[in-house]
C-alpha cells in the first residue's frame, strides 16, 4: 500500500527501515502538525537543564534531526555528550551519514533493553506510542531513575482523547489536515492500515499518570494540537 510519494507499508506492518529513514523527514513534517514548533519548544526548554556537562539522550532519534540541532546550539559546552539511540538499523546508519558533530554518539538498541547513563535532559520525540504498552510503564520507569536530580524528560506523543465523541472529531480534523498537506485519501486509509496494533497512543491523563507513577511529581502538558501533546517531566 501506498502511504506517501516515496512510502509503502503492508497491513498493520508499519516500520521505518526500507527507504523510509531518507523520507522520514518530509514524510513527518506533512504528517504531524506543529512537528516544527515542537522541535523548537525541545530546543527553548533544552536551555534550562543542559549544562557544561551533561549527558543528553534522544530515544527514538531516527534521523538524528532533533539531537543535532541541540547539539549545534550548545556547541559552547565543550564536556556536554549527545547520545541517540534508535533500534532500526537503517535509521542509526542514516544519522551517522548525516550527523558528523563528535559530541553526538549514535546506538542501535532495543531501549527496552538499554542501560542508561545518569543524564540532565532526555527527549522521547513521538516514541513511546510504538512502545509496546506492557513494557512502557518500566522504561519510563528507568528514565526517571536515570536522570540526575533536577533533571527533565521532554515527552511528546499522538493522544487519544477522553470520550469517543471528541476521539472522533480529532480524527477528523486530523485526517483533514493530511488532505492539506497534499495526502490523497487512499495514502491516508494506507498509512491507518499500516499502524494498526504499531502505534498505541495513551490518553493525555494515561501519559501523565504512567510519569507519576515512575516518580515524577512536576509534570505539565507543555504543548498541545489536534491529538499531540508535548509533556515536561521534571525530577
Amino acid at each position: 500500500m501506498k502511504v506517501d510519494k516515496n512510502l509503502f507499508a503492508k497491513n498493520s506492518s508499519w516500520s521505518f527501515d526500507k527507504n523510509v529513514p531518507k523520507e522520514f523527514d518530509k514524510h513527518i513534517y506533512k504528517s504531524v502538525p506543529m512537528y516544527h514548533q515542537m522541535h523548537w519548544l525541545c530546543e527553548e526548554l533544552s536551555d534550562f537543564y543542559i549544562k557544561n556537562d551533561s549527558t543528553i539522550y534522544d530515544i527514538g532519534c531516527s534521523t538524528g534531526a532533533l539531537i543535532k540541532k541541540l547539539s549545534e546550539r550548545h556547541k559552547n559546552k565543550k564536556k556536554t555528550k549527545f547520545i541517540g539511540i534508535d533500534i532500526v538499523e537503517k535509521m542509526i546508519k542514516f544519522a551517522k551519514k548525516n550527523n558528523n558533530a563528535k559530541n553526538i554518539n549514535f546506538i542501535k538498541k532495543d531501549l527496552t533493553n538499554y542501560k542508561f547513563k545518569n543524564s540532565d535532559f532526555i527527549i522521547s520525540f513521538y516514541t513511546m506510542q510504538f512502545i509496546r504498552p506492557r513494557d512502557r510503564q518500566n522504561l519510563i520507569n528507568k528514565i526517571f531513575k536515570s536522570l540526575n536530580w533536577g533533571g527533565a524528560l521532554f515527552l511528546a506523543e499522538k493522544v487519544r482523547s477522553y470520550d469517543a465523541r471528541t476521539q472522533e472529531q480529532m480524527t477528523t480534523i486530523y485526517e483533514e489536515f493530511k488532505r492539506f498537506n497534499g495526502f490523497s485519501e487512499k495514502e491516508i486509509t494506507a498509512k491507518k492500515k499500516s499502524l494498526k496494533g504499531i502505534l498505541e497512543p495513551f490518553s493525555s491523563n494515561a501519559n501523565i499518570q504512567m510519569l507519576k507513577r515512575a516518580g515524577f511529581k512536576d509534570v505539565s502538558s507543555v504543548a498541545k494540537f489536534i491529538c499531540f501533546e508535548g509533556f515536561l517531566a521534571i525530577k
